[in-house]
């Protein structure tokens, strides 16, 4: 809480709400509203909804962007990479084996890590007050 002064020299509070940035996260992890975690984060895949039907919050400006995809990339990069590296090198499985098991588990991975990583990077937005335009 701050204090600012009026136009007659009285001192008047001005309050600021506190949005915990890691429960927006967890709640933007599981794709909830950052604010009440009750309503839907998105109403199509990705597609971030207009408001929140559980508290009304304004949801549609905030923009993620290319971070999520980045993010997916980065983390799914760290994480199948050294372990097609070391059934590589364990047992030298053929090319076909490596195509059949590391595509699929990328495609799917990416499509189960993206939306909770927008939802996270929206919760944080939300929590930080770093609302786009548009």
């Amino acid at each position: 809480m701050s204090m600012t002064a009026s136009a007659e020299g009285r001192p008047i509070a001005l309050t600021i709400e506190i949005r915990p940035w890691r429960r927006a996260l967890r709640r933007g992890i599981r794709m909830r509203c950052p604010a009440c975690g009750q309503g839907a984060l998105y109403g199509r895949f990705l597609k971030v909804r207009e408001d929140c039907a559980g508290c009304g919050l304004e949801l549609h400006h905030h923009r993620a962007d290319d971070a999520p995809p980045y993010f997916t990339m980065l983390i799914l990069g760290h994480i199948l990479v050294p372990l097609a590296l070391m059934l590589e090198r364990a047992a030298m499985p053929p090319l076909w084996l490596h195509l059949s098991l590391w595509l699929p588990l990328t495609v799917i991975l990416s499509l189960l890590l993206l939306p909770r990583i927008k939802g996270a990077l929206i919760g944080i937005q939300w929590a930080h007050r770093m609302h786009g335009f548009g």
